[in-house]
């Protein structure tokens, strides 16, 4: 039995740029792919596009498929996806009010060295 029952939790939600492009798709809606690359500006096409697919698999994420010309692709949080904004949103409220003690303790222990 694993002894932090959070841990697959984590990996899932917080693997690199999954966060930021949750975040993204829950605070902003249905996304193109260029739309989600400008909005997380530091992913790369690739890695965005490993992510996406990740994100679909794990039930996260929807991706629909506009047969027009040219074609037109859109990705958007599903509702389990959509589940996670409470989540996001204690984050922000933990940072909030604590970022500034971590950031302090910090300097404290790098001036300390």
């Amino acid at each position: 039995m694993d002894p932090c029952p959070i841990s697959p939790v984590i990996d899932l939600i917080f693997g690199r740029w999954t966060s930021q492009v949750l975040w993204v798709l829950n605070h902003d809606g249905r996304q193109r792919f260029t739309e989600l690359q400008r909005r997380v500006p530091a992913i790369t096409p690739k890695v965005l596009a490993q992510r996406l697919r990740q994100l679909e698999r794990d039930g996260l994420v929807e991706r629909t498929y506009h047969p027009e010309v040219p074609p037109r692709v859109e990705y958007e949080a599903t509702e389990l996806g959509r589940s996670l904004v409470p989540v996001f949103q204690a984050m922000v409220t933990w940072s909030d009010a604590h970022l500034p003690d971590v950031l302090a303790a910090q300097a404290a222990y790098d001036s300390a060295r």
